[in-house]
């Protein structure tokens, strides 16, 4: 198939001209790739994570102690797919004149952006679970883990906040509803 612009080209889904460094919460959604069920499965309303889940867990908890300005609240690890709220803080430490003109202190590194954090969730992820595949006999993914891109939404207030914290917790027992589960339908 030869190359049409028109037809074969890659759409943002993100919002237009939003800054993504913003402080703010977010909620994001990742797929894996093909909407492959490698994490686990859901029993009874309740999602049973495997080793390849539980790892995928981990690592979205410790995102905060690698990264500056970056914090996690509410998160589900599904079959298919996670859930999870990524609240960006700031850059961290700055750079400050001592009143000499001087900086001190540690250098600015600039704040991470909302795809910054995705991208290197989904690298460490995807690291260890072809380590994994190796070492602890995991079922190797095909081609790629995650799919492309991500699904994400400004939280706007609090009470957003807590709608979609109660839907991150009620979603292993809404699987059976849900348009990601192979099954659904």
């Amino acid at each position: 198939m030869v190359y049409d612009p028109q037809r074969h080209h890659r759409r943002s889904i993100r919002l237009l001209g939003y800054d993504y460094r913003e402080a703010g919460a977010y909620f994001v959604t990742i797929c894996t790739q093909n909407r492959e069920c490698v994490f686990g499965e859901v029993v009874q309303g309740q999602m049973i994570s495997n080793g390849p889940g539980q790892m995928v867990e981990s690592v979205w908890h410790q995102l905060p102690q690698h990264y500056t300005g970056v914090e996690v609240d509410a998160f589900v690890v599904m079959p298919n797919h996670v859930h999870g709220i990524i609240i960006l803080v700031g850059a961290g430490p700055c750079a400050c004149p001592d009143g000499s003109g001087q900086p001190q202190g540690v250098a600015p590194t600039g704040a991470m952006s909302l795809p910054d954090v995705v991208q290197r969730f989904k690298s460490l992820t995807t690291a260890k679970y072809r380590w994994g595949v190796h070492k602890d006999g995991w079922l190797p993914f095909p081609g790629r883990l995650w799919q492309r891109n991500y699904y994400e939404h400004i939280i706007r207030d609090d009470a957003e906040l807590d709608r979609i914290r109660q839907y991150i917790h009620e979603n292993p027992a809404r699987w059976g509803e849900d348009p990601e589960n192979p099954a659904w339908g």
